[in-house]
């Protein structure tokens, strides 16, 4: 079949973007001929000397010099045409001097030594590009309208303001509009970041870019597909990523200044020893190879330790401005909270007791979609809560699930979805929940409300840590910039310290926080989402968590954090600082060499190839000093490898079986004393009494583990005296209180008043006070050293996948260590 004639406009057009695919494409290619070339022909001509071809080796080292000389030219040219000033001047007038002195063989070394540097500096300068692809995946495709024949799809290009359209489950709202038939529960984490749906009732604004999550809605469009929300965050990446000033070479920053002194000096040494061969052995020692050689290396040595910890940076340039960085800006869901629900407590009102009522609504949330829904039923299996199969199940969007779970008309939802009870105890639950930045999900039993369960974007363990280790680090200001209610964004600011928080924000207005804040100081943002993705181009660095966000936000960041270790954050910023320090100290280490080296070629004690030998000394030791970015800083960072480490992930997983039980030891006091005869409130004070021992029992069992197996290797790692003596002290005191509350259960269950005991009816008053005191005391105390352990101790585990299950040598957990301290 014969194609269709496009014009010679259309053929230009693609032939010019062929040709610039293809040009481009060649240009690394070029650059390592061109070094292969020169190295080459100075390993020959060095062959043809040993051989004793003298003219042989002149003429290849001529060619490799004359051939160096022609890049060079244009690399002066070019950088003078786009106003920037190199160390490439002093390079080019020392291979000019070599061949016009017949200098050679200092010509081919440096010509060697110029392209292996700028292979390098293309190497580690190189910058990804901006690549909206992934935004403009997800961007709204199809639409559908309302006809009077019934509903068309259409191209979401071709929605008009005033068009009714029907958003089916599961699908992207194509434009900016107002929900007509409502509500309409839509995921908007895509814009907002948060991570739990959001209901819009009839009359209320929807944007575009949320996923419908629910049942089918009606909407009428207010904007076109242009001039919707998600197409302004495509150009707002667009712009900002615009906006990023590429890589500027280190080494230019002091050629201004190296330049006129060295031709300074060869002209004095020219003028005062009437001989051009001093001029030219000053040019060759002051070539800059160390300020060309240096710098790349040393980047691409940071660039390469990064990688090694999970973490890509693209490029130099990213590096060298993270370095420079003193502000940071994050998001708040996914990036400093773990960016999915947990359930974190319940309360109950009635006769049903807290496990068996998140057992009836986990047993009915199995076959809801909602996304609370699989956070409940989570809780519940963390919980070793056993699912009955609900019968009978029926859902409604916007209010809830109601069935049958084992002869029990089960109803999980609002407050005014699951029946009657006391208005007065749901709005102090709301209030309560409200203070902790939880969401409530009410619970009926047999048509009455039976309790609530609190939901909660659960803090990520490593994040008061990692601020704290970026204060230490040099970030000076931190801001959180997050889309949620400041009602739930303040507490978490307050937690991981940030000195500003701005809620509420759209992605247009997280790029104006970005912008404000870059105007005063050199800036990072830190998020996960594509939501994100406008601040993270806008900002001086954007830092993208890869592990769990978007393809997005790491499409538009500069580095991407591939492990889901909000840590690695402030280790590569440490790295960036390190990187930039030795870079500096080799060159101007390398330069002070070779102005020492100058001033002996200007005094006559250097010839050109005695130069050139001598500048290639003055290279390895700056190549030397920059490789030293490839090892880990003085201040090295604690870690857990291999058994350890292993040893922290199982104790992370005793935690987590604990923190639920920790929860329901004020439910359990109430339950132990608890006055009663009748059989059935004895037999629950039983259960309890059996419960809280059982829960003791293990407790002591974790912190026996803690303390002779985790501390001895945390304190290995951390070093000092005793690093962890104030934990140590923690589990003196839940210990003391254990033996406490073991002490006031056995007096219950001694004394003939007891409740407990057979014919009891009360419990004494002086017993169940302490034993109540002692009950809160222990469960503050084991919520503080928890969460202490899991910020502190949990985090210096490292991820299997960035080191090797063990080191060569490594001790085992509990056996001595025989490295020195």
């Amino acid at each position: 079949m014969t194609r269709p004639w496009k014009g010679p406009r259309a053929l230009g057009q693609r032939s010019a973007k062929s040709l610039a695919a293809f040009a481009s494409g060649l240009v690394p290619r070029r650059d390592e001929a061109l070094f292969a070339l020169v190295t080459g022909g100075l390993a020959a001509g060095g062959i043809a000397l040993w051989r004793g071809n003298d003219q042989v080796s002149d003429l290849l080292w001529l060619l490799v010099t004359a051939v160096a000389c022609v890049p060079a030219a244009w690399w002066v040219v070019d950088g003078l045409l786009h106003r920037r000033f190199g160390s490439d001047v002093i390079a080019l007038l020392a291979l000019g001097g070599t061949l016009a002195v017949g200098e050679y063989l200092a010509g081919a070394v440096i010509a060697v030594m110029l392209t292996g540097g700028r292979l390098l500096e293309r190497r580690a300068g190189r910058r990804a590009r901006h690549d909206l692809s992934a935004l403009l995946s997800l961007a709204p495709r199809l639409a559908h309208r309302e006809t009077p024949q019934g509903l068309d799809t259409i191209d979401a290009d071709r929605v008009r303001p005033g068009d009714t359209l029907v958003v089916r489950s599961g699908e992207v709202v194509p434009v900016d509009g107002r929900v007509r038939g409502g509500p309409a529960i839509v995921d908007e984490s895509t814009l907002t970041g948060e991570p739990l749906p959001v209901e819009h009732p009839a009359d209320d604004d929807v944007r575009s870019g949320a996923v419908n999550c629910a049942g089918p809605f009606s909407m009428r469009a207010t904007a076109d597909a242009a001039s919707s929300t998600y197409s302004g965050m495509v150009r707002l990446a667009s712009e900002a990523a615009a906006e990023s000033a590429p890589f500027v070479r280190l080494a230019d920053r002091y050629a201004a200044l190296f330049l006129p002194v060295t031709l300074t000096v060869a002209g004095l040494a020219w003028v005062l020893a009437a001989d051009p061969v001093r001029a030219v052995a000053v040019l060759v020692v002051a070539t800059p190879c160390p300020l060309i050689l240096a710098a790349p290396i040393a980047f691409v040595s940071g660039l390469s330790r990064c990688a090694r910890r999970g973490v890509v940076v693209k490029g130099g340039g990213a590096l060298e401005r993270l370095a420079r960085a003193r502000v940071l800006l994050f998001d708040k869901t996914g990036t400093v909270t773990a960016g999915r629900p947990s359930l974190v407590g319940i309360d109950t009102v009635g006769e049903v007791p807290p496990h068996e009522l998140l057992r009836l609504a986990a047993s009915l949330d199995q076959v809801s979609p909602h996304v609370l829904a699989s956070a409940i039923v989570r809780g519940a299996r963390e919980r070793g809560e056993e699912s009955s199969v609900p019968v009978a199940a029926t859902e409604r969007a916007g209010s809830g699930i109601r069935g049958t779970v084992d002869g029990h008309r089960v109803s999980v939802g609002k407050a005014d979805w699951v029946g009657p009870g006391d208005s007065g105890w749901v709005g102090r639950v709301r209030n309560r929940a409200a203070a902790r930045g939880a969401i409530t999900v009410f619970v009926g039993v047999d048509d009455h409300l039976a309790g609530v369960l609190l939901l909660q974007d659960p803090l990520r363990a490593d994040a008061a840590r990692t601020f704290r280790l970026l204060r230490r680090a040099g970030i000076t200001r931190t801001v959180m910039v997050t889309g949620d209610r400041a009602a739930v964004a303040e507490p978490i600011g307050d937690l991981v310290g940030a000195d500003t928080v701005h809620a509420g924000l759209s992605p247009a207005g997280k790029v104006d926080v970005v912008r404000a804040e870059t105007g005063r100081a050199s800036t990072v943002m830190v998020g996960d989402g594509v939501n994100d993705a406008p601040a993270l181009a806008a900002a001086g660095v954007g830092v993208a968590l890869g592990a769990r966000g978007a393809t997005a936000s790491s499409e538009a960041a500069d580095v991407v954090i591939t492990v889901d270790r909000l840590e690695r954050l402030a280790e590569t910023l440490a790295i960036a600082r390190r990187t930039r320090t030795i870079a500096l100290q080799s060159v101007l280490a390398g330069m002070g060499l070779s102005l020492a080296a100058m001033a002996v070629a200007a005094s006559g004690g250097l010839t050109p190839a005695l130069g050139a030998l001598l500048q290639e000394g003055i290279d390895v030791a700056a190549i030397l000093g920059a490789l030293r970015a490839l090892g880990p800083g003085r201040d090295r960072w604690p870690r857990l490898y291999g058994d350890e480490a292993d040893l922290v992930r199982e104790l992370d997983q005793e935690h987590r079986a604990l923190w639920p039980r920790i929860e329901r030891l004020p439910a359990l006091a109430d339950a132990v004393c608890a006055p009663g005869r009748a059989p059935a409130e004895r037999e629950r004070r039983h259960a309890a009494v059996e419960e809280l021992t059982g829960f003791l029992t293990d407790l002591a069992a974790h912190e026996r583990k803690d303390e002779r197996l985790l501390y001895p290797a945390v304190a290995r790692a951390l070093g000092g005296a005793d690093p962890t003596g104030a934990m140590s002290r923690g589990h003196a005191e839940i210990a003391n209180l254990a033996r406490r509350i073991t002490l006031y259960t056995t007096e219950l269950t001694a004394t003939g008043t007891d409740a407990a005991a057979p014919g009891g009816d009360t419990v004494p008053a002086d017993i169940t006070r302490d034993l109540r005191r002692a009950v809160d005391e222990l469960h503050a105390v084991l919520r503080l050293h928890f969460a202490q352990e899991e910020e502190n101790y949990f985090v210096l585990a490292d991820t299997p996948d960035s080191r090797p299950s063990r080191r060569p040598g490594a001790p085992r957990p509990g056996s001595p260590d025989p490295r020195p301290p």
